[in-house]
């Protein structure tokens, strides 16, 4: 069996090629691969405005720029940015409790209710693993006046349109670094109907841009989105129902957690037989951006999804299930 990690296609590659051989920089030269990349961002999200920027932390500093006070964060299946960001500057960061990452839509609203916050900040999936509701949890913030950002790094081209949609968040991040859905090896972006938010990290965003390469690459692979997000959705949701210890089972993810009674033994164990291209795909958990439980997580969104085939699929749970079983 042969796993491979994700990379951008043919086609993306040989854009960025192009670009980086055309562009003057002193000229005008660039801004034609900016454009296009924006209105390809904004057609995919819904949103007006986008900005193109060097990468998802950037995208994410950007956004906590026009925050003062309060910020929330689920208690975990997160993305460390948020606080790390918050912290930076000098924003106090709100848990929400969660159900191994699920926000639920009421205890949202108390949360809010007790803590006064200005933003939520969640991921697409909560920890790679499980769909948030992401339109419940808009509609909870946008009736208290709270913004609601979306990191939908691992949502983007969703086919169902729950995620990544600029109906249902104020804000939308993502990075288009590897292994991401979208994924040109560096860049990300910020997309809003809400044009204030842009006037207020203006240096920011100057700063921080993406160059036209990563552009031309965000361009073609933003079309490859909806069937690599459809692909790796299907085939976790084949992995989940062949292990009776996966952590949410009944919802859409792009990673699946396996709870085990020892993590690192058995992490280790799956690393030694689990690697794309010498990469290890595996995660040990408890960590914040996964599950806080000991488990481990097998990364399927970092598999190119030439990987993700019947035949490859079984192979993977035929070696899972020697170890863990």
């Amino acid at each position: 069996m042969e796993l491979h990690f994700k990379k951008p296609s043919k086609e993306t590659r040989d854009a960025m090629c192009e670009a980086a051989k055309s562009i003057d920089y002193a000229s005008n030269r660039g801004f034609d691969e900016i454009r296009l990349a924006q209105d390809k961002i904004s057609k995919t999200t819904g949103h007006e405005y986008v900005k193109i920027l060097n990468s998802g932390n950037s995208a994410i500093l950007a956004v906590m720029n026009s925050f003062k006070n309060k910020i929330m964060v689920p208690d975990q299946g997160g993305w460390t940015g948020f606080r790390n960001m918050a912290e930076f500057r000098g924003i106090e960061v709100i848990k929400v409790p969660t159900d191994l990452g699920i926000i639920n839509p009421e205890t949202l609203e108390d949360t809010i209710n007790e803590h006064k916050p200005e933003a939520l900040f969640i991921t697409s999936f909560a920890g790679y693993i499980a769909e948030q509701p992401v339109k419940e949890l808009f509609e909870v913030c946008d009736d208290k006046g709270v913004i609601l950002v979306e990191d939908a790094s691992g949502g983007i081209g969703d086919k169902e349109k729950n995620l990544g949609n600029g109906e249902h968040a104020h804000v939308i991040v993502a990075s288009t670094g590897s292994p991401k859905i979208v994924n040109v090896g560096s860049g990300g972006f910020i997309s809003t109907n809400n044009n204030e938010l842009f006037k207020k990290s203006k240096v920011l965003l100057k700063t921080l841009k993406a160059n036209p390469v990563t552009c031309a690459g965000i361009s073609e692979e933003i079309k490859n989105a909806p069937q690599i997000l459809s692909k790796t959705g299907e085939a976790c949701n084949i992995l989940k129902k062949e292990f009776k210890s996966a952590v949410h089972p009944d919802k859409r993810g792009i990673s699946i957690a396996l709870k085990t009674d020892d993590p690192k033994k058995t992490g280790y164990l799956l690393r030694q037989e689990l690697k794309a291209d010498g990469r290890g795909i595996v995660t040990v958990c408890p960590r914040y951006e996964r599950v806080l439980i000991d488990a481990v997580c097998l990364e399927i969104k970092n598999l190119d999804v030439q990987c993700l085939e019947n035949d490859t699929l079984k192979e993977i749970v035929r070696i899972v299930k020697g170890i863990i079983d």
